[in-house]
């Protein structure tokens, strides 16, 4: 075989593995939800369990009935609290789609932020920009979030954005606050800074983007659990490497589930239910929510590091 007709054979498999893994990406990985199940010790001695379902970055669209198919099995877990970190729209008509693929989780106690794809619809973006040029900023148009955030707050679920909240869930107490999305440069942490209750079972921060700036002030303030989304996982991952990129100031090793942040916060980051309708592609990073078992601390929040986020098995919902 001449050396020009191997080089070619070698560019045909290369370019057939390509769009075989693309293929994949786009058509089967992208639709294999999965919920995660993951105990952390977080909370203040003595407390009982919490059953928290930690979802994210839906970017729904009407037509996507796979996807609202799965999400409305989620309210038979029966979680205690939901936890929405932000961007549930990618259709200016996709208000109703939400709601009702949330369905009966709407009548859980629930708590959530918005993140910039509930304000501003996505564009087509040069994918290289998250490589090179993470601080790159398009927005599309306008999204309907306010009618989003009457739909969730008329069922009882509390806007955390910039507010400071105690309140009541299976017997616990937590105290809970929020910040707008800091990927768009609309967080104002000082809107809520301050020490976290003392009281509480249960100290918990609400972003959207994990940016650092954000989990220092919440760590700061003494807040035991930050939730994130934003991250995607990375979406693109590799195998025995993971994410490529966070498109955030996270590093890359925290681009998805559980980690600490300084001495005594923890972190969780979903990587979340769906993509821009313009990277409709995951690989190596399965969409999915996260039904977290919050359990007490055997020192108030000290754990030890390998007591952090200890996994249950992982099995599909749907």
């Amino acid at each position: 075989m001449s050396s020009a007709l191997a080089f070619r054979n070698v560019g045909a498999v290369a370019l057939g593995s390509a769009a075989a893994g693309l293929g994949y990406a786009s058509l089967i990985e992208r639709n294999a939800f999965v919920l995660r199940e993951l105990t952390i010790p977080v909370l203040d001695p003595g407390s009982s369990p919490l059953r928290v379902l930690h979802i994210s970055d839906l970017h729904m669209r009407p037509g996507q009935r796979r996807k609202q198919a799965w999400l409305r099995e989620l309210a038979g877990l029966e979680p205690d609290l939901v936890v929405n970190t932000g961007d549930n729209l990618a259709h200016p008509r996709a208000v109703p789609a939400v709601v009702q693929s949330l369905g009966d989780l709407l009548s859980v106690p629930g708590v959530f932020v918005f993140g910039s794809n509930d304000y501003f619809g996505p564009r087509p973006k040069n994918p290289m920009n998250y490589l090179t040029n993470p601080g790159h900023r398009v927005h599309g148009q306008p999204l309907p979030w306010q009618d989003l955030r009457a739909a969730f707050t008329e069922r009882g679920w509390l806007d955390m954005t910039h507010t400071r909240r105690e309140f009541e869930v299976a017997g616990l107490l937590v105290a809970a606050a929020g910040v707008d999305d800091p990927h768009i440069a609309r967080d104002r942490y000082d809107a809520i800074a301050g020490p976290s209750s003392p009281a509480a079972n249960l100290r918990l921060g609400l972003t959207h983007s994990p940016e650092p700036r954000v989990l220092d002030r919440f760590a700061a303030d003494g807040y035991q659990l930050v939730m994130a989304g934003h991250t995607h996982g990375g979406q693109l991952c590799l195998p025995f490497y993971g994410a490529l990129v966070t498109n955030s100031g996270l590093d890359r090793s925290r681009a998805k589930g559980p980690s600490r942040w300084g001495a005594e916060m923890q972190l969780h980051v979903s990587a979340g239910i769906g993509t821009s309708p313009y990277a409709p592609v995951r690989f190596c990073c399965r969409p999915e929510a996260t039904l977290l078992t919050l359990i007490a601390a055997p020192t108030g929040g000290r754990d030890s590091e390998h007591d952090l986020g200890r996994s249950q098995p992982t099995y599909s919902v749907g």
